[in-house]
């Protein structure tokens, strides 16, 4: 079950987000049961930064649906590529995705204060999946995260908000190429976590010390709420590809 304690303006008023969230949410509701609990964690209004696990390339859309849900428009970061194509870049500009490209430190840190600035400006949540691809652990838990989605908190302070989901993997499993759609209705639990306390590091929000450390409170925050939704506590180290030989690929985030 859904817990929404109201919806906030962004979903109530008429937007680009009616029409897409007619679309989505049925055919994503025929083949997820979703239940949502937290869903009153997110802020009603004002700007927000959401961090999920990651483990499928269905999730997005299980995220987007429990977001909607739970009263605020899904925004996620996209690659800055994606927004000169045609149509598609109109669209996401449309909906106030946010750009974001591989720069250095420096450009990197600008363009980190901007989107923050941007995000407190007009009030709104982005999702952000702080391990930036799909987790490389064995057993599905959250690998190493990056920064990117403390950056965005740190910068004006935003709420950083942890999310787990659990069950995508039955309808399409890490790697697979297309979707398991029966039984229809497969369950997913999503769960959202109180506002990670960030606040004693936003004077070294620029230090890399600082920025490992909110990290890790943030990785510690969502593996707890998956633990909590598969009932299993997850391994004491987690994994880090660099330590298996693996490339990380298709990040957005650094």
């Amino acid at each position: 079950m859904t817990e929404v304690a109201s919806r906030s303006s962004e979903t109530k008023r008429p937007s680009i987000f009616w029409p897409l969230a007619a679309l989505v949410i049925p055919p994503v509701s025929l083949i997820a049961k979703i239940r949502v609990r937290g869903a009153e964690k997110l802020p009603r209004e004002g700007s927000f930064v959401l961090a999920p696990n990651h483990y499928s390339e269905f999730d997005p859309l299980i995220v987007a649906v429990a977001v909607w849900r739970a009263g605020r428009a899904p925004r996620f970061m996209a690659k800055e590529s994606l927004f000169r194509v045609p149509v598609l870049g109109w669209f996401l500009r449309r909906t106030g995705m946010i750009p974001v490209a591989r720069t250095s430190s420096a450009a990197s840190a600008r363009q980190t204060m901007k989107q923050s600035e941007e995000l407190v400006e007009h009030g709104r949540g982005v999702i952000v999946y702080p391990e930036g691809t799909l987790t490389r652990d064995p057993e599905l838990w959250p690998m190493r995260g990056k920064s990117g989605a403390v950056r965005l908190a740190l910068a004006d302070g935003i709420p950083l908000i942890p999310m787990a989901q659990w069950g995508t993997q039955a309808i399409m499993g890490r790697y697979q190429k297309g979707l398991s759609l029966w039984p229809l209705r497969k369950p997913v639990r999503v769960l959202i976590g109180d506002p990670v306390d960030v606040a004693d590091l936003r004077e070294r929000a620029g230090e890399p010390a600082a920025l490992n450390e909110a990290t890790d409170r943030l990785m510690n925050a969502i593996t707890a709420l998956l633990e909590e939704l598969r009932d299993e506590k997850a391994p004491a180290e987690r994994w880090n590809p660099a330590n298996h030989g693996q490339k990380e690929t298709g990040r957005l985030d650094s």
